[in-house]
């Protein structure tokens, strides 16, 4: 190819991209939006809007685009619901005429265009100002008569433009019962004809100022804050009644909601009510407004009324993350677990290794129990309903000059049927009734408590090799992978992974329920004179984990265990054994 054909085609392709460049990235999104606005009766965008009027055979409402969404300055002064009156400018602004009727029509009462449906005003950014004016439906029902303001020339539009300019004054205005941030509330009163509430909040925490100092119920507050930031009003019943009497508004219970602190602090107010039944929702106000509203009744139940509901129920008030010392004492005996390196252990009367599940589920207890009513409100009523404790709890956090000592006694009392407690911490009160269970839940013995796993170490994926007897053969697999194993005694070539597989994870699960025979006497009676199976484990580095002996006995679920090296004799749930495999067949591949 000569140079001048290659110079020739090297100026026709940049012209192309150049052209493409103009034509399609330059010009493009103009382009687009020239497409777009073919048709339409205005050449403006929705953003440009800043005021509407719509003037209808009945009212005038009049709009205005705040920084944070729109204020309707008539027939009222309220706020506005966004998004309808965003759908109502972008119905009108983008609104296409189908087709002309008539270009200079003798007669607008033919088209319910003398006296219009709707008159729609909009005010845009540069100042100009665009009118569409809305008349009576096609024959079909599908259009509308329309024409701008100024002109004569008489068009159809779609009907929803129509049914967007009409809209009841209702769906224009805000439904937000008291708009707020939940994260950004420092305080709230409760004011009523009986009684005054004050809450503050630190740190996440809420507590109750008045009419008393006390920990409040964090979630009863966050509950409660949610449901009325939630809420939305049902119906705009009047503006400006001549009386709040028979709204039960003359004397309204005040909720003031703060948020900020200082000189930031600003406060927003909303007055309650009677409950209408009939309509499910109660009558309210806003502080400073005029208007009487009705909001959800639910809104109104959130709403506590007293110190009772607000106060924490909790009994103790531990950080589970700073625990070190649990000392538990009651029928079943006394048990001390302590925390090392995240994990529990039992250190009296005996050093064992704790089921972490076991511990983790009494500190669990400690931290949910919730007094299901107050007997007294310091420790004066311990000597009375606590004298003789049937179970304590001890709890030492770190760095804690002392522990704190939680008691428990049985109520006579019932509550909803069950049973209630008595419970108090030591020396400090208050004493409350709390649900029966507790007893049990924080009496727990040493057994109950230590790590009951067979084989504590026991991680399959370590496991190099596995001897297998049973039935006076013998049979070694070794892994050979990562998921496969192979036959190295007792049979030759692959092993059968799932068998192998099943059996270590059985045996990481088996946990004892009690100890049959501490000693390992009477073997015959569980079948461990001769076992029914043999399982020994070694690691990669060649060391034994350990043997396990499999009895060949049941009875029901209850299946016998033993270590080789040691004599005790665990009974343990037959499920998580399942059916022992044969050996050697069921481990050939």
């Amino acid at each position: 190819m000569r140079w001048q054909t290659t110079v020739a085609l090297a100026v026709i392709l940049i012209a192309l991209g150049a052209f493409y460049y103009v034509y399609e990235v330059r010009l493009g999104p103009e382009r687009e939006k020239t497409e777009g606005r073919k048709g339409r009766v205005f050449t403006a965008e929705p953003a440009d809007v800043t005021e509407v009027e719509i003037k209808r055979p009945d009212s005038v409402v009049k709009l205005r685009r705040e920084s944070d969404g729109w204020q309707i300055l008539e027939p009222v002064k309220a706020r506005g619901d966004r998004g309808p009156i965003d759908e109502t400018v972008t119905s009108v602004v983008t609104a296409r005429m189908d087709r002309e009727i008539e270009s200079a029509p003798t007669a607008l009462a033919d088209f319910g265009l003398d006296k219009p449906a709707a008159e729609v005003t909009l005010r845009l950014k540069d100042g100009k100002q665009l009118g569409l004016l809305l008349g009576a439906k096609s024959p079909t029902g599908v259009w509308v008569y329309a024409r701008e303001a100024g002109k004569s020339a008489v068009f159809v539009v779609g009907e929803s433009i129509l049914r967007d300019a009409t809209r009841p004054l209702a769906e224009f205005r805000d439904k937000t019962v008291l708009a707020f941030d939940q994260k950004d509330v420092t305080a709230v009163d409760v004011v009523s004809r009986d009684d005054t509430l004050n809450l503050e909040q630190a740190d996440g925490r809420w507590k109750l100022t008045r009419p008393r100092a006390l920990p409040a119920d964090n979630d009863t507050v966050r509950d409660f804050l949610e449901k009325l930031r939630s809420s939305r009003v049902k119906e705009f019943v009047s503006e400006a009644p001549s009386s709040l009497k028979s709204f039960g508004l003359d004397r309204p219970v005040r909720v003031a909601i703060h948020t900020g602190r200082d000189k930031d602090r600003a406060t927003k107010e909303l007055l309650f009510g009677n409950v209408d039944a009939a309509k499910k929702g109660v009558y309210a106000m806003r502080a400073g407004e005029k208007g009487v509203m009705l909001i959800p009744e639910e809104t109104w139940t959130a709403v506590p009324k007293n110190a009772a509901v607000l106060r924490s129920k909790v009994v103790v008030d531990v950080d589970r993350d700073k625990i070190a010392k649990i000392e538990l004492a009651g029928p079943k005996g006394a048990v001390t677990l302590a925390r090392e390196n995240e994990r529990w252990k039992i250190v009296a009367p005996e050093s064992l290794p704790a089921d972490q599940v076991e511990a983790g589920a009494v500190l669990f207890k400690l931290r949910e129990l919730k007094a299901q009513a107050f007997l007294t409100e310091d420790a004066s009523g311990i000597a009375r309903y606590l004298a003789k404790p049937t179970v304590r709890v001890s709890v030492t956090e770190q760095g804690a000059p002392a522990p704190r000592t939680l008691l428990l006694a049985p109520s006579p009392e019932r509550r909803g049927g069950a049973p209630t407690a008595y419970a108090a911490l030591a020396g400090q009160g208050p004493v409350v009734l709390v649900d029966g269970k507790a007893l049990d839940d924080l009496a727990r013995s040493m057994d109950d408590l230590r790590d009951r796993t067979l084989l504590p170490g026991l991680d399959p994926k370590e496991i190099k090799r596995v001897r297998v007897r049973a039935g006076g053969q013998t049979l070694v697999a070794e892994r050979s992978g990562e998921v496969d194993w192979k036959l190295v005694e007792g049979g030759k070539g692959a092993a059968k992974a799932a068998t192998v597989d099943n059996l270590l994870y059985a045996l990481r699960a088996l946990k004892w329920k009690t100890v049959a025979a501490p000693g390992g006497e009477e073997p015959a009676k569980y079948g461990l004179d001769a076992p029914a199976l043999e399982v020994t484990l070694l690691k990669a580095d060649g060391g034994e984990l350990g043997t396990v002996l499999i009895g060949g006995k049941r009875e029901g679920d209850v299946a016998w265990v033993k270590l080789k090296t040691a004599p005790a004799i665990y009974a343990v749930d037959g499920k998580v054994l399942g059916d022992l495999p044969k050996v050697p067949d069921d481990f050939k591949g």
